[in-house]
């Protein structure tokens, strides 16, 4: 019996759960006491920001043309647009230089510029090979997954800027060790172009050890594999998943690898004053999500019963995303992935922890040694715990020290609905309005607390489905309901602006931060909506799968040429 298949053995056999439930619970009591007893409370707020990418293959390397006799292939090429390389890891807008995808180009490129014979090119999911993970990528679920984390800095002009460099370089730092193995990591919240295999064999693809099942792409951390196997027994062996135009079931949960995401951070110094901030946040879930959809289409395999893709681009939602984490692990009596409810005292965190299903538990000393010197493995099983408390937005006790703005014993906010963006200045823009908009509600007394926590919810998944048609539900600022983007979206702006400048950052950097959003929410339009939009427009010349793909390879492109979202149009 292999390493892997004695811990996840031990782990869901149940006879440690006595003993995870104990030291859960004295873990809990400290953690209760410490946040009553002020251990939790910092000088400063602070930010931090995880960004979920994924794979696919590199393009092929460019060919110098042959300044005297160009080929056969370089005058295909030619008649086809066919564009230069440049990797999507390019930070900076490409502009005159940059390549032209061959199936978008609408105009000649004089033919001064390396070619790509991208005729053979589709850009497939791929694995990430272990190189990729030396640096500033860490795993996720799939293997086709990658996470790049940012550490936490002081909310404010200097902190922002940095959480903007950082996020640039280990992004760039993940891509550029992504190349040396030909694969390219994509901002993105959805992949659409399948492996060779297709999606489906490739999201099921199974064997069992030992009475443990091993989904074939996904990591083979005893963690994942043991929450894996959890599931599928609360579900009885298949988890469903029905979305518009799918409808299947599959024997593990990788079909929640389909998505990616961001996820900001927002520390909260004073912890009574932190379930004002945590129940406001629920309030915006709706508006944000609403401004920032970007999964509205499923790998276009998946689509093999669609008989009308005009009718499925009307009805699929905005954000995929959000039912594929949901319905794959949905699996226990309790949902896990759902809209957290409000809380009245900061230690609610800690019992929503005790209280959530219990999946595949572990102690600490079946994967690490020595003692427990540290805040980390102070709490260890409480934290194993809390990391599969899903909601779309939880408390994280605790993490690294923020210069200026508080040591390790912290209380976060993680705003988890959030997908990934197609460029980093998008994603910056979203982690800033994020953080100053739960800022400036509490900063400004803002009555949104009153809206219904049910409403609050009904524009969660409202936003889920119509994106930035969604109908929401808002409190103003003299306290009068109402469902009016305009108005809501300039008290959401405002609102922002109010809790960046409240940290000192200056109007015209809060104007920069910003624009990229409140440039979507003028244009009406977000990621999902451009998708969606360029899917349709293909389908006069194309079937649904080749108006996918081709839709996929545009936003390859784009992504990489531009610098933010609405220089697209």
């Amino acid at each position: 019996m292999d390493d892997v298949v004695d811990l996840v053995r031990r782990s869901l056999g149940g006879e440690h759960d006595a003993e995870f439930r104990e030291r859960l619970a004295a873990q809990a009591d400290q953690l209760r006491e410490g946040i009553e007893d002020g251990q939790f409370d910092n000088e400063d707020f602070a930010v931090g920001l995880e960004v979920e990418v994924y794979a696919i293959e590199a393009e092929p390397d460019p060919v110098e043309e042959d300044e005297d006799e160009p080929d056969e292939a370089t005058l295909d090429a030619d008649l086809s647009g066919g564009g230069s390389g440049g990797g999507l890891g390019s930070l900076e807008p490409a502009g005159e230089d940059a390549a032209d995808d061959p199936l978008e180009s609408d105009e000649d490129d004089g033919g001064d510029e390396p070619y790509t014979d991208l005729e053979a090119w589709e850009g497939r999911l791929a694995e990430l090979p272990e190189s990729t993970f030396d640096g500033t990528a860490a795993k996720e679920l799939g293997v086709h997954n990658a996470e790049i984390n940012t550490d936490p800095d002081p909310m404010g002009a200097t902190g922002l800027e940095v959480q903007t460099t950082s996020t640039e370089m280990r992004i760039k730092k993940a891509r550029d060790a992504a190349r040396e193995d030909n694969r390219e990591l994509v901002l993105d919240a959805m992949w659409t172009v399948p492996p060779e295999e297709g999606s489906v064999d490739y999201l099921s693809a199974v064997e069992e050890r030992d009475g443990v099942v091993f989904a074939e792409n996904m990591r083979q951390d005893p963690r994942y594999v043991a929450l894996d196997n959890e599931a599928l027994g609360h579900a009885g062996g298949e988890i469903d998943f029905e979305v518009p135009g799918f409808s299947g079931s599959f024997p593990t949960i990788l079909f929640e690898s389909l998505t990616s995401s961001i996820q900001p951070h927002l520390q909260i110094p004073d912890s009574e004053r932190f379930p004002a901030y945590y129940n406001a946040a629920i309030r915006t879930l709706g508006p944000l999500l609403a401004l920032s959809a970007n999964s509205p289409l499923l790998p276009a395999d998946m689509y093999e019963a669609v008989d009308d893709p005009e009718t499925l681009l009307d009805e699929t939602h905005h954000e995929l995303r959000i039912a594929a984490f949901e319905q794959s692990v949905n699996t226990s009596t309790h949902p896990k992935v759902r809209v957290p409810s409000d809380i009245e005292a900061a230690t609610d965190v800690v019992d929503r922890v005790v209280e959530d299903d219990l999946f595949a538990p572990f102690l600490r000393e079946w994967i690490a040694d020595g003692g427990r010197d540290g805040l980390a493995d102070t709490y260890w099983e409480f934290d194993h715990k809390r990391g599969t408390y899903w909601r779309w937005l939880r408390c994280v006790i605790g993490g690294d020290p923020v210069d200026g703005a508080g040591d390790e014993r912290s209380l976060r906010i993680e705003y988890r609905p959030i997908p990934t963006q197609p460029t980093v200045r998008d994603t910056i823009a979203v982690q800033t309005l994020t953080a100053g908009l739960i800022r400036g509600i509490v900063a400004a007394d803002h009555p949104l607390a009153e809206l219904p926590w049910q409403d609050a919810k009904t524009s969660f998944y409202n936003a889920a489905r119509d994106g930035p048609d969604a109908e929401l539900s808002w409190v103003t600022a003299d306290g009068q309901r109402t469902t009016d983007h305009d108005v809501i979206y300039d008290e959401v702006f405002d609102l922002a602006r109010r809790g960046l400048a409240a940290q000192d950052v200056p109007e015209a950097r809060i104007d920069e931060f910003l624009e990229p959003m409140e440039r979507r929410h003028a244009l009406g339009a977000t990621p999902s909506t451009w998708k969606l939009d360029r899917v349709r427009d293909r389908l006069a010349n194309h079937e649904l799968e080749g108006a996918i793909h081709e839709t996929q390879r545009e936003y390859y492109r784009l992504s990489r040429e531009h610098d933010a979202f609405y220089d697209w149009f």
